[in-house]
């Protein structure tokens, strides 16, 4: 199979619409979604939880903890899907049946080289309702223990493009962030001891926003795990709370945007990259 460029494939542009979680705790999951979130829920035919806000999806399904059942990114037309699963039929990915009710008919998945699964599709409907408090789904951030495999997957196949990559002093890249759209990154993975789900972001109107969330979560009594700070890849402002399973969930701001001919760039494996203002998790 021939590596294609990025600029070939019909990805772009596409933008995170929902995920699926995994947990063995479905019930208490939505639970605190819906509590700190403001999403409203319903109980599907097969179990799982649809919690819907203006802006952001979630579905939650039961399963192991930390799991993500899949990411789902709607395109723009159904005449770019169409061109997307010809793009990929043509590199030897068989598309697989969509997983999700929030897609229309002509949606597809695809699995990455550890069994991730990724769908692209279109809306079933248009998402504009109000939320008490602003934060659109914005990107979506995962663990892999094989990142070079997995990012050329990401880059190579799917058509995302490299927007940084974090290196340690060994030459081991250790984080690979992508973009489908001028945000800086709508999907990265990190290098991990296991493949799981890292987290997810709502991305907000400004640093005002991340103040008004903040008190939200304290008044709630939801600590924040990490943060208020500033990422060095992406530039934008952010904290992170964290669901009853461990799953990180990010407030951001002020995301960088990228054209989709802009190179990519490189960063040290430091605290310091992955928060410009203070200490940082570290995946690995």
């Amino acid at each position: 199979m021939t590596a294609q460029s990025p600029q070939q494939s019909p990805l772009w542009p596409a933008r995170l619409h929902h995920i699926q979680i995994g947990t063995p705790q479905p019930a208490a999951m939505a639970a605190f979604y819906q509590r700190t979130f403001g999403y409203q829920a319903t109980l599907l035919a097969d179990g799982r939880r649809h919690l819907r806000g203006g802006e952001r999806r979630l579905l939650i399904a039961e399963g192991a903890a930390r799991s993500v059942g899949f990411g789902a990114y709607a395109l723009a037309s159904p005449r770019q899907l169409a061109a997307l699963r010809g793009h990929l039929e043509e590199r030897g990915i068989a598309p697989q049946p969509s997983p999700t009710p929030l897609f229309t008919a002509a949606a597809f998945a695809v699995r990455d080289p550890e069994g991730g699964q990724i769908v692209f599709g279109l809306p079933t409907e248009d998402g504009r309702a109000a939320d008490a408090l602003p934060g659109r789904l914005q990107h979506l951030v995962v663990t892999t223990v094989d990142l070079p495999r997995s990012a050329a997957f990401y880059e190579d196949v799917l058509g995302f493009v490299v927007s940084d990559r974090v290196v340690n002093d060994e030459g081991v890249m250790t984080t690979c962030f992508f973009r489908s759209d001028p945000e800086h990154h709508s999907f990265a993975a990190f290098l991990a001891a296991e493949a799981r789900l890292d987290h997810h972001a709502l991305e907000v109107p400004c640093w005002n926003d991340i103040r008004d969330w903040a008190d939200h979560c304290a008044a709630l009594d939801v600590p924040i795990t990490w943060g208020p700070g500033r990422h060095g890849p992406g530039n934008n402002l952010f904290f992170m709370v964290s669901d009853p399973d461990g799953n990180m969930v990010e407030i951001s701001s002020e995301l960088e945007h990228m054209p989709r001919e802009m190179a990519p760039r490189q960063w040290p494996h430091t605290a310091r990259s992955l928060n410009l203002w203070g200490s940082a998790i570290m995946r690995i």
